[in-house]
């Protein structure tokens, strides 16, 4: 029986956490700081290069899986090191000043992102080897609760904190709360089957790639990471613009429905799909979510018809990040299955940035969509755009079947 005190998920659960409190020091929370003491508009513009990290981390992810630090296994070793690099850096950021030394801050913000990011590598690499089958999904779906929680505490409160301490013993406390993370790793189990690291950083590179498209499917494989998630995207691409514009509600009632409630529904879904998981099966659950996250996107198309109503506001929210919980849980647990565990880092990372290319490219096409057509027929639109990754599961069905058994790049150490 599955539970979070299951000593592999509550693991993750708290690596989780470690992942995701990092971000909005570097993001969000990093350009109030700078707004709040008045740094200038370019300068703050600038800061935003320092998430830079984030979306190439697959670039020395081989490295990651190449070597190993002396203690604490393959992976556990990794992620205490940049952990504590990271607690290093955040409480060195509380004691430089933005508005005297900028760029020294702008450099330290960046080396965050840079172990937050390495950290990802490894922690996601750690997750995937850890997990026995039939924990994946939940494992999934505990690792994001503990990432979106982190985010609301370095994020929401990180700026509440400030105004009651300051920004200064805010990013002390935040350094502090690292901690928790090297408390998981401390007392985190190492995977039973951790894999055999390559022995050249040559197979390091190439390895990953070679193993993956020797696979029977591989190219469908890579086409289905694209589109699952295409259509849920797509509709969360211009939420808050359509609920305000659109329908006509109010930023606080945006904010405190689709922002708060919204998070809610999500953690709430993604728990219950994780768990849920465990009976269905990767393959029944990633298509059952997959049509619920088709179908939650005509519930905006409903909201459009019918206009500003609150009830229908609550059930639209709800439905659709109670769905799209269940197929993130679902949808990573499948990231998971399909990493060969001698390039776990590697193989992830590049499945993750994959996976993400259809929130890059679907934000402008969106805007286009609803200048031309209108709300309506753009919710239609992005219910049609989830129908092909739900065809081309069923498609692929033996092929996903075989993932639950082993037969695919899980687990592979040979």
């Amino acid at each position: 029986m599955l539970s979070l005190f299951n000593i592999r998920v509550a693991t993750v659960l708290f690596l989780g956490f470690s992942s995701g409190l990092p971000l909005a020091l570097s993001g969000g929370t990093l350009q109030a700081w700078l707004t709040v003491e008045g740094v200038d508009i370019k300068t703050i513009g600038l800061f935003t290069l320092v998430g830079l990290p984030y979306t190439l981390k697959f670039l020395w992810s081989p490295l990651l899986d190449r070597f190993a630090f002396p203690i604490f296994g393959r992976r556990r070793g990794w992620i205490l090191v940049f952990q504590a690099l990271l607690a290093i850096l955040i409480f060195t950021m509380s004691l430089v000043s933005p508005v005297k030394v900028p760029w020294v801050l702008a450099f330290l913000a960046f080396g965050l992102a840079f172990a937050s990011s390495s950290q990802d590598i490894v922690i996601d690499a750690y997750r995937a080897e850890v997990l026995r089958e039939k924990e994946r999904g939940l494992g999934a779906a505990v690792s994001v609760t503990g990432y979106r929680i982190a985010m609301l505490i370095s994020g929401a409160l990180a700026l509440i904190l400030s105004e009651i301490l300051g920004w200064r013993l805010t990013y002390m406390v935040m350094s502090g709360l690292m901690f928790v993370g090297m408390m998981a790793v401390w007392l985190g189990p190492e995977p039973e089957d951790p894999g055999t690291p390559p022995g050249t950083m040559r197979e390091a590179v190439s390895g990953p790639l070679v193993e993956f498209f020797s696979r029977d499917g591989a190219w469908m494989m890579l086409a289905l990471i694209v589109l699952y998630k295409l259509g849920d995207a797509f509709a969360g691409s211009l939420t808050t613009s359509f609920l305000i514009r659109g329908v006509g509600f109010g930023v606080g009632e945006v904010g405190t429905i689709n922002k708060g409630m919204g998070l809610g529904a999500t953690i709430v879904g993604a728990l219950f799909g994780g768990a849920l998981m465990a009976r269905l099966g990767l393959f029944r659950a990633l298509f059952l979510f997959g049509v619920l996250q088709a179908v939650s996107n005509l519930s905006f198309m409903v909201l459009a018809m019918v206009g500003k109503s609150y009830a229908m506001l609550v059930f639209t929210i709800a439905f659709e990040n109670l769905a799209g919980g269940m197929g993130t849980a679902a949808f990573v647990a499948f990231l998971m299955a399909l990493c060969n565990h001698n390039f776990t880092a590697t193989q992830f990372a590049l499945l993750s940035a994959l996976a993400s290319l259809g929130r890059v490219f679907v934000g402008p096409a969106s805007g286009v969509l609803v200048e031309e057509f209108g709300w309506l027929l753009f919710f239609l639109i992005t219910f049609l755009a989830a129908i092909p990754g739900v065809v081309l599961l069923w498609k692929m069905r033996e092929r996903v079947l075989s993932l639950e058994k082993g037969e695919g790049g899980q687990g592979v150490s040979g």
